[in-house]
């Protein structure tokens, strides 16, 4: 056997080595960075590079509990509108700073004395490009910036309905424009902390053909138009890491919407030319998402609404899945 013996300052040197390289890699767990699903409500931003599919599937119950009238006192609510949904959520990186995203919705809905759907409904088809026009620099403060373009496609059906419970779409192409604001921070113990603040804002740009049942609240034998009101909504998100995989989030937003305006003539030949009540409501979503690891995730919670005017107070469980490819 060879005995290998070093003189006192190469052991010393060799310590210190063993030293630097324990340090770096504790220094690097430490450090590492924090994956994320994204929370319940917010949206994202462009893909970081060209080439990466997002895909996001969730999955909600969406049960009433009461209504908001239109000085904000709550009412209980019976028979309830229960329904459940699928909605995916599919984005593309086309270049590093622009993405093309769609959503998919498929619902199924029923109510006590309304009866159910007949079968899945498929509704509205929204197709937005996003442009990551400031990138972010955590060092100095800065954040990343998006900007939302996009038309919400009629697909859902919105006439003609056999049943209220049918009804998933308004029937009219409505266009979007959102600006979206992430920024992440450090916290003591080496938490990090990543922030999301964004505003919708949808306006219809054509008109929807009604005729008899529809999802305007008219009933057989109306002919006439309709067109969703101005819509928008405003809110932030914290996500906040206990580890590298296990995060806490909550979202907290505010919906508006101006009401449909609705003209035509009703069965018995009455003219119809009305604006609905405009609504609001506020919505808390709190969630816990784990990650795999940077591309695979699952997030699960409930978006509560908890104040408003004519509107409804749900609570809205739901989970959903994060992958990229």
């Amino acid at each position: 056997m060879v005995r290998l013996s070093f003189p006192p300052c190469s052991r010393s040197l060799c310590a210190v080595l063993v030293g630097s390289c324990l340090a770096s890699l504790s220094s690097h767990t430490a450090h590492a960075a924090q994956w994320y699903t994204g929370s319940l409500v917010s949206p994202s931003g462009a893909k970081s590079h060209a080439g990466d599919l997002g895909i996001e599937p969730y999955y909600t119950y969406s049960q009433p509990v009461g209504t908001f009238a239109s000085n904000g006192t709550s009412h209980p609510l019976h028979p309830r509108q229960q329904s459940f949904s699928n909605s995916i959520l599919w984005k593309y990186g086309i270049t590093d700073d622009i993405s093309i995203q769609t959503h998919t919705v498929i619902s199924y809905g029923w109510k006590n004395s309304a009866g159910h759907s007949h079968g899945p409904q498929f509704g509205d088809f929204p197709v937005d490009f996003i442009w990551r026009f400031l990138h972010p620099n955590p060092k100095r403060f800065i954040p990343d910036l998006n900007l939302f373009a996009g038309v919400v496609m009629p697909t859902g059906a919105y006439s003609r309905l056999r049943s209220t419970q049918d009804g998933a779409g308004t029937g009219a192409y409505v266009f979007r424009v959102a600006v979206t604001e992430q920024s992440t921070y450090t916290l003591p113990g080496n938490h990090a902390l990543r922030l999301r603040v964004w505003n919708w804002w949808r306006r219809a740009l054509t008109s929807a053909r009604l005729r008899d049942t529809t999802t305007y609240g008219t009933a057989a034998g109306f002919r006439g138009t309709g067109r969703p009101g101005m819509s928008g909504q405003t809110g932030f998100s914290l996500e906040y890491g206990i580890t590298q995989r296990w995060v806490l989030a909550m979202d907290l937003a505010r919906d508006w919407g101006n009401g449909s305006h609705l003209k035509g003539w009703t069965a018995a030949g009455t003219r119809v030319n009305k604006i609905s009540a405009a609504s609001t409501d506020w919505q808390i979503a709190p969630a816990v998402e784990y990650n795999w690891n940077p591309r695979w995730g699952v997030i699960a919670g409930a978006a509560v609404y908890y104040a408003g005017h004519n509107t409804g107070i749900k609570v809205a469980p739901q989970f959903a899945v994060n992958a990229v490819f």
